[in-house]
């Protein structure tokens, strides 16, 4: 590292020991709750998917769900002119679903020649705040839609999309609401679309989930979405944009792509949704929490290796809010007849 490097990067050091209140990054630390929050808007900021959902500090490691989406019908009525006793409910429909937060780790290294190739720049602390910001960002997504499973210790040479790394919400949605998974259809292990398939289109697949596997006050909510693969959203729009059109048709095909919809919901494509997956749910309606106080931090310099190692973690827990309000179709498969297999 070049001499006027190491002073860039000695500030950089400093300065996040002072907001955190310690003397030293360079030893482990808690990071100061405020700096913490900070951090969490910084992800957001980044993504357009986790400025969506929820990214909730919480104090306990485990407890109960906060119920941050709007729940079931409050409405009633209650004749108190003799015994009756009006009742509340919670407006967020909580029924008592747990959340258990993990550490999750997100340890990197920057090389010298790096560094020494950002020090010309007036904005070197930034640099390197945002690149490993961007990055987390994206492994919550990673996580939040791929995790099956905590593992003591990860294996990423098994697990490429780290599913062995915090529980996510598609397997949340496995585990404790299965009713709400539809996963085969007449053929076990797969649910098809397509002439002959279980459903002749996408969009009446995605119809009949909403019908069927949410109850009525959810199905009718204007917020709903449907988070889709990017496999499925090539299967539906590819055809239009393939074709040579005339040009009179081109501004009704642009209409189209650009208010993508499968069963009269908006379509959105999110990074790493697994292939053949659909979920179905309202935006606020999926969280990410992060114990309070429970983060840290170690900058450590390596010279024997020629780099800086940043060390952190976090207590992280994902969570759907109200599983009234999710559902999940995967292992979906365009139809093949039998006279086309192979």
């Amino acid at each position: 590292m070049r001499n006027d490097t190491r002073e860039l990067f000695n500030a950089f050091a400093e300065q996040i020991a002072l907001l955190n209140g310690v003397s030293d990054a360079t030893l482990k630390f808690s990071v100061d709750p405020s700096v913490q929050q900070t951090l969490i808007n910084k992800m957001q900021e980044s993504s357009a998917f986790l400025q969506r959902i929820n990214i909730v500090p919480v104090l306990e490691m485990k407890g109960e769900v906060l119920g941050l989406s709007v729940g079931s019908p409050l409405v009633s009525t209650t004749d108190t002119s003799g015994e009756g006793t009006r009742k509340t409910t919670s407006p967020s429909g909580m029924d008592k679903v747990t959340y258990e937060c993990f550490q999750n780790n997100s340890d990197t290294h920057l090389r010298y020649a790096l560094l020494d190739a950002w020090a010309k720049f007036a904005d070197f602390e930034t640099r390197i705040q945002n690149l490993i910001t961007r990055r987390q960002a994206l492994d919550k997504i990673l996580v939040g839609f791929n995790g099956t499973s905590h593992a003591a210790t990860s294996d990423a040479a098994t697990n490429q999309l780290r599913q062995d790394v915090n529980i996510g919400w598609l397997q949340k949605l496995r585990t404790d609401r299965p009713s709400h998974v539809m996963d085969e259809g007449a053929e076990a292990g797969k649910v098809t679309y397509g002439v002959g398939g279980d459903y002749a289109t996408l969009d009446a697949l995605v119809y009949d989930a909403v019908a069927q596997l949410l109850p009525s006050w959810a199905s009718e909510d204007t917020e709903l979405v449907a988070i889709v693969s990017r496999d499925l959203l090539h299967d539906k729009y590819f055809p239009l944009v393939n074709q040579s059109i005339d040009p009179t048709e081109q501004l009704a095909r642009d209409v189209i792509l650009s208010t993508k919809r499968l069963g009269g919901l908006p379509a959105e494509r999110v990074p790493y949704v697994p292939a053949g997956s659909i979920l179905i749910t309202r935006y606020d309606n999926l969280s990410i929490y992060e114990q309070e106080g429970a983060r840290r931090r170690h900058i450590k310099d390596v010279p024997e290796r020629d780099r800086i190692e940043d060390y952190q973690s976090s207590n992280d827990a994902y969570v759907i809010e109200d599983y009234d309000f999710a559902c999940l179709i995967e292992n979906i498969e365009p139809f093949v007849p039998e006279e086309e297999i192979p």
